[in-house]
C-alpha cells in the first residue's frame, strides 16, 4: 500500500535515496499518518506540515550521533515513523501505547521530552554546551514553531545563544499557526520576512543575473560574504542577526533539495544558525489544509469526509464561553484573555462579539497573567481562560502579581483533572495543590456544567483573586444535579446533597458525579451516606467539617488532583485540630505522573471509579 514506506527499514536508508524517492516517501508518510490518526486521534495537521522538513533532517544529519529536539513535541510523528515506531502507530496515545510526544524511555532517538511549547532551544542549548565541555563533536538541532517562538522562554534562550555564540542549529518551522492562528508582533515580523518583495525579489534576480558568468559568480560569492550589511539595508531590523544568530531563509520547507542544501550549509557555520522554513500546516490533506486548527488535535475521524467519528456534545468549555458572553453584555468591564487558544477554551464567540475586549497574547501564559493583573489594577474584570497544565507555567505571576496585591483576576481553569490520551505533560492534576498554597486566592469547582455558569457570574462580582477549575468534556449522562444558583453561592460554604450517618463523602468538581454513583451503590448495601459538594476548595467549610466529624463514623474525600497538597490534605489538617478519632481516607491521584490512556481506564486504575470508591468505604467500615 505504501510503496516506499514499506521498503523502508531504518533511518540510514534515507541517505541512500534519490530526491524522487524521498518525495515518494513523503507522500507515503502523509497517507500513513492520515490513515492511522483517523483511528486513534492525535495531532495531525502539524505533522503533515513537517514531513519534508523531517526527511531533510535525516538526509543531512546522522541520527546516531546528532541530536534533534522537537518543540512542543506533538509534531514528532514523522520522526517516530522514521525511528522504528511505524509498526506501533495503531497504539498511538492509547493505554500502554506509544506517546504523542517524544519519550526518552520509548526510543534512544528521543533525546528530550517536550510536551509544552517554547522549551526546545533552551534544552538544545544545554545539550550543545554539554557537548562542548565534554569535547565531543556532533550537531544539536532544535525544531521550533513560529507559535512557540512567542513564548518568553524561547526568547530568553535566543538571547543567551546569540550572546555566547554556541554552535547550535535552530530550525524555525513557520506555518503561521500554533493551535489557532498566530498573533503578536513577532508573528507579524516573521510574516514580513516571508513575503517581503524587495528582499526576496532582489536576492533572486541578482543571483540569477550574476551567476550567468564566472565573474558574476565571483561577485555573488563576495556579496554573500557581506550579506549581513545588505540585509540590514533591504530588510530592516533583522532581529535574529542583530542578536548574534546567523539567519538562513526564508526557504520552502516542503522542498527536500533546498532544505538539505541549507542544512548542509548550516553544519559548516561557526556559531548559532537559524533556518527559517516556510511550511503549510495540514499539507497534503485537503480537509486539514482548509481547517488546520480543527485538525491540530483531533479525535478519530472519517478519512474520506474529514468529519469526526464521534461528535462531542455539550461541554464545560462551551458553557463557560456562552455564560461569559452573556455576562459581557451586561458588564462592559469584563474582558477575556487567552494564550493562543480561543477555540479550545470556548472564547471564539466572545472574540467575535467583543473583539476590542478580547486579548489573545499568543503562547505566553506568564505575560497573560500579569496583563490580567494590570487590567484588574486599572478597574477592569479580566477572565483568563487557560488549561490547567499551562497555568503551571505562570505560577510566579499568579503568586506575585495577582495574589499579593489581591487583584480581582478570574482564572478559568479548563481541563482540570485528567485529560486522557495526551499523557503526563497535559494531565491537569496539580492545580489544586499549586494554587491552594497561595494566600488570598479563592478556588471553586462546579459539580455540573450549570453550576459553572453560576460560579462565573458570582466571580465577576467579587474583588479578590478567584480560580474556577473544571474538567474536559461534559457531565455524566446518567447523573443530573440541580446547580447551585447565584444566590446560594457563599464563599467557603459547601452543599449537602445527601444525609447519612455511616460515612461522609466530601467530593469536589466532577468527582461529585462519580461520588453520587458510589453513594447509590452503598445505599443498596445498607450504608447511609452523606454526600457533600465541596464547591469551594479554598477556603474550606470548617463548620461543616466539624459537624460531619461529630455525626459520622468516617470521612472520605474525593478529588481529581494529586493527594499531595490537595483538598483532602487541607481537610485532614483541619480535622487534626479537632482532636477527633474519626476514620479518614483521602482518594485522589498518587504522587506520580499519570500516563496516557482513555479517561475511564485511568479513573479505574486509580480506584476513582464508583466501584473503587465503594470498595474503599467498605474496607474502612
Amino acid at each position: 500500500m505504501f510503496n516506499m514506506l514499506d521498503r523502508y527499514n531504518n533511518h540510514r536508508d534515507i541517505k541512500k535515496m534519490t530526491l524522487e524517492e524521498l518525495d515518494c516517501l513523503a507522500t507515503d508518510i502523509r497517507n500513513f499518518l492520515i490513515e492511522k490518526v483517523s483511528k486513534t486521534g492525535g495531532h495531525l495537521a502539524s505533522n503533515l506540515g513537517v514531513v519534508e522538513l523531517t526527511l531533510s533532517l535525516f538526509n543531512v544529519f546522522d541520527m546516531d550521533r546528532d541530536k534533534v529536539i522537537w518543540d512542543v513535541g506533538h509534531q514528532s510523528y514523522v520522526y517516530k515513523v522514521l525511528t522504528g515506531r511505524k509498526e506501533q502507530f495503531d497504539t498511538l496515545r492509547q493505554t500502554c501505547g506509544i506517546s504523542g510526544f517524544p519519550k526518552r524511555n520509548e526510543s534512544i532517538y528521543d533525546f528530550f521530552e517536550t510536551g509544552h511549547s517554547s522549551t526546545s532551544i533552551s534544552a538544545a542549548l544545554g545539550m550543545a554546551r554539554a557537548r562542548d565541555l565534554k569535547r565531543k563533536k556532533h550537531n544539536v538541532i532544535a525544531v521550533i514553531g513560529d507559535g512557540a517562538l512567542t513564548g518568553g522562554m524561547a526568547l530568553e534562550a535566543l538571547n543567551d545563544v546569540g550572546y555566547r555564540k554556541t554552535n547550535l542549529i535552530i530550525v524555525l518551522n513557520d506555518n503561521q499557526m500554533s493551535i489557532d492562528k498566530n498573533v503578536g508582533g513577532l508573528s507579524t515580523y516573521l510574516s514580513k520576512l516571508r513575503v517581503d518583495p524587495s528582499y526576496n525579489k532582489l536576492k533572486q534576480e541578482f543571483n540569477s543575473t550574476m551567476e550567468r558568468t564566472s565573474v558574476g559568480k565571483g561577485i555573488v560569492y563576495s556579496i554573500n560574504k557581506i550579506k549581513d550589511s545588505i540585509k540590514q539595508i533591504v530588510v530592516p531590523e533583522m532581529f535574529f542577526e542583530d542578536i548574534g544568530i546567523k539567519y538562513l531563509g526564508p526557504i520552502d520547507g516542503h522542498n527536500i533539495r533546498e532544505m538539505s542544501k541549507v542544512m548542509d550549509l548550516a553544519k559548516e557555520i561557526q556559531g548559532p544558525v537559524l533556518i527559517h522554513a516556510i511550511t503549510q500546516k495540514g499539507k497534503g490533506y485537503d480537509f486539514a489544509e482548509k481547517n488546520p486548527n480543527k485538525f491540530h488535535g483531533i479525535g478519530p475521524f472519517n478519512c474520506n469526509s474529514g468529519e469526526l467519528s464521534f461528535i462531542s456534545g455539550d461541554s464545560y468549555s462551551k458553557n463557560f464561553g456562552e455564560e461569559l458572553v452573556d455576562i459581557a453584555k451586561e458588564d462592559e468591564n469584563v474582558v477575556a484573555i487567552t494564550a493562543a487558544m480561543p477555540d479550545g477554551t470556548g472564547l471564539k464567540k466572545f472574540a467575535e462579539l467583543y473583539p476590542e475586549r478580547f486579548f489573545d497574547v499568543g503562547i505566553a501564559e506568564q505575560h497573560a497573567v500579569t496583563l490580567a493583573a494590570g487590567m484588574a489594577a486599572a478597574g477592569l474584570k479580566p477572565v483568563f481562560a487557560v488549561y490547567s497544565t499551562f497555568l503551571q507555567r505562570a505560577f510566579d505571576q499568579v503568586l506575585h502579581d495577582v495574589c499579593i496585591q489581591k487583584l480581582p483576576v478570574i482564572f478559568a481553569i479548563d481541563r482540570a483533572g485528567i485529560v486522557g490520551e495526551d499523557g503526563e505533560t497535559h494531565q491537569g492534576v496539580f492545580d489544586i495543590s499549586y494554587l491552594s498554597c497561595i494566600p488570598n486566592i479563592t478556588i471553586l469547582a462546579p459539580k455540573c456544567m450549570g453550576e459553572l455558569k453560576s460560579m462565573l457570574r458570582w466571580s465577576t462580582n467579587q474583588d479578590f483573586p478567584i480560580a474556577i477549575r473544571y474538567p474536559r468534556g461534559g457531565d455524566l449522562k446518567d447523573i443530573v444535579f440541580s446547580p447551585l444558583t447565584l444566590e446560594k453561592i457563599q464563599k467557603g460554604k459547601w452543599e449537602i446533597l445527601r444525609k447519612g450517618k455511616d460515612v461522609a463523602i466530601i467530593a469536589t468538581g466532577k468527582m461529585v458525579q462519580i461520588a453520587e454513583k458510589a453513594a447509590l451503590i452503598l445505599e443498596d448495601k445498607g450504608v447511609k451516606v452523606s454526600l457533600i459538594n465541596a464547591c469551594f476548595i479554598k477556603p474550606i467549610d470548617k463548620k461543616m467539617i466539624k459537624d460531619l466529624v461529630e455525626e459520622n463514623k468516617l470521612i472520605l474525600t474525593l478529588e481529581d488532583n494529586v493527594t499531595t497538597g490537595g483538598l483532602g490534605t487541607q481537610i485532614l489538617s483541619y480535622i487534626n485540630t479537632l482532636n477527633s478519632n474519626i476514620k479518614f481516607n483521602n482518594l485522589g491521584f498518587k504522587d506520580e505522573f499519570i500516563n496516557q490512556g482513555d479517561m475511564v481506564s485511568l479513573y479505574k486504575n486509580y480506584n476513582l471509579h464508583p466501584e473503587g470508591i465503594v470498595k474503599s468505604v467498605l474496607e474502612m467500615l
